[in-house]
């Protein structure tokens, strides 16, 4: 006789395989669906925070980086370290994602190595899945699974959402290209850099525009706004140990992001240095306005739009998508209504629509032109937005403790916006 499993999650990455893990834990039968064979471009940051939220293992972290530096199109460069308040982990998906799968198998999920080809519900109420077995490069012949809900969590392009939701419901998005670098020796051991991201002089410290940028350090995440790499999104030189990722979005067609990326690695003293791997895939900017299809499917992490605006960060909102999914599909399960599966977004969209709402403002306003990303840059040297900026993304949630330093804030980005010097309110 068939299984007929409680859920069906489809897609391994950080969001599938923290809700596969969830519901396998609270005793239901969990089929994780993943071919194992895909790595999404990605920078791979997360908050310091997320050790402890998503019980990660520190000897997962490639690196830690301390700080960041925000480089305008003219090399201008600011320096924004962290302090002592926590720092970004980076972690490496080829080694994440596979770690995330393991766990979700050993607390009792049935993890099967393959992809989905065909999804419908049948008279019975339930949901069948085809999915296509996948033995290292060779696809085997697809077989059927029988589940009561399922969980789309594969990826901005879902098979779960082009089969059971219209053509018109998806996000927004990006593509994004990146090229994992073998990190040099004199840079894997510590020593100086001898690239030229932002000039060749010497940055001038914390809360400072520097008129020439350090070279690349092992602890610090460079960004790089400028239209020749993104014309309206940024660039990227993120530190992971032994390796570096290299690389950009944009949603403009025709933007040649592995040129861009090229540009990227010589400046940054990269050019020479051996290719890993490369990849490339679309990254959502915006949470679909609805997760669920009111009955049995759910859909989450990037399928559902959960990358954040501006930033691009997702590994953190797509483990937090499939804590919520999880609990969502749960509930959904003990009640037999399908309306449950709205919490997911409800929940979600409660704590982090704000922040998203001000991300995407952020980027439609400053990432149009290169001369209003000069003035976001410079506008990064203020010690208000610093402070602000690493204490929402280490906390994940807007700063409310200091009210008069998001005013302060927003006469000053008002003022880089038209010019003018700013007016302490």
């Amino acid at each position: 006789m068939q299984t007929v499993y409680d859920v069906a999650v489809v897609g391994g990455g950080p969001c599938g395989a923290t809700a596969a893990e969830q519901l396998a834990r609270a005793g239901h039968r969990v089929a994780l669906i993943d071919p194992g064979n895909r790595i999404k471009p990605c920078g791979g940051a997360i908050p310091s925070r997320a050790l402890a939220d998503f019980r990660i293992p520190e000897e997962l972290l490639v690196a830690r980086a301390r700080g960041a530096r925000v480089i305008a199109p003219s090399g201008a460069a600011v320096e924004m370290r962290i302090g002592e308040i926590g720092f970004v982990g980076m972690v490496d998906r080829a080694t994440f994602d596979p770690f995330l799968r393991q766990r979700a198998g050993q607390a009792g999920a049935d993890c099967l190595l393959a992809r989905l080809v065909d999804m419908s519900e049948t008279p019975d109420g339930l949901l069948s899945l085809s999915v296509q077995p996948v033995n290292g490069e060779t696809s085997q012949e697809t077989r059927a699974l029988r589940a009561r809900l399922v969980i789309g969590a594969d990826g901005a392009n879902s098979a779960v959402r082009r089969l059971m939701f219209p053509a018109s419901q998806k996000p927004p998005y990006v593509f994004a290209y990146h090229e994992i670098v073998e990190t040099p020796a004199h840079l894997a051991s510590g020593q100086a850099g001898t690239g030229a991201l932002a000039g060749q002089g010497t940055g001038q410290g914390k809360g400072q525009i520097a008129d020439a940028g350090q070279d690349f350090r092992a602890d610090r995440c460079d960004v790089i706004y400028d239209g020749r790499i993104s014309p309206d999104f940024y660039g990227w030189v993120f530190p992971h140990g032994s390796q570096i990722s290299v690389g950009c979005g944009s949603a403009v067609k025709g933007h040649d992001l592995r040129r861009a990326t090229a540009d990227l690695r010589e400046r940054a003293g990269l050019a020479g240095e051996r290719t890993l791997r490369r990849e490339g895939a679309p990254l959502p900017l915006k949470p679909m306005r609805r997760w669920d299809n009111g009955r049995n499917v759910l859909l989450a992490g990037d399928a559902a739009g959960t990358v954040a605006p501006s930033s691009g960060e997702g590994i953190y909102y797509a483990m937090l998508c499939g804590q919520l999914s999880a609990d969502a599909v749960a509930a959904c399960l003990l009640s037999r209504d399908g309306r449950a599966l709205r919490e997911a977004r409800r929940r979600f969209m409660k704590d982090h629509g704000r922040v998203f709402l001000i991300l995407g403002l952020m980027q439609a306003i400053w990432y149009r032109s290169d001369s209003l990303r000069e003035k976001f840059v410079s506008l990064c040297a203020d010690p208000d937005v610093q402070r602000l900026t690493w204490e929402s993304y280490l906390n994940k949630r807007l700063v409310r403790r200091d009210p008069l330093a998001h005013v302060r804030v927003f006469f000053k980005d008002l003022a880089r916006l038209f010019g003018r010097p700013a007016r302490q309110p």
